[in-house]
């Protein structure tokens, strides 16, 4: 069952939407929003990573991949494990 007013509104936009361009299709407001609220949400996780990035602390490995408290106790050993000083 149809009111009135539903049908009255129904008989206004079918005209209308005849008019429109089967060929082209927008995106309209919708596809609008969606898409600033991606550009949003990705704006925030760049700014996040970047307060994160700045807290990183880092420091190159010296040459050899070992780090220097593992090469001083090599050092400190010998070839062969035992202990030279």
């Amino acid at each position: 069952m149809m009111s009135a007013t539903s049908t009255l509104a129904m008989t206004h936009l079918v005209p209308l939407a005849k008019e429109l361009d089967q060929n082209k299709v927008t995106p309209g407001v919708l596809g609008f929003i969606v898409f600033a609220l991606i550009g949003g949400a990705v704006w925030l996780l760049m700014k996040s990573m970047n307060k994160h990035m700045k807290k990183v602390d880092f420091e190159e490995e010296p040459e050899g991949g070992q780090t220097p408290a593992a090469a001083s106790s090599t050092a400190a050993r010998g070839p062969k494990g035992e202990r030279t000083a």
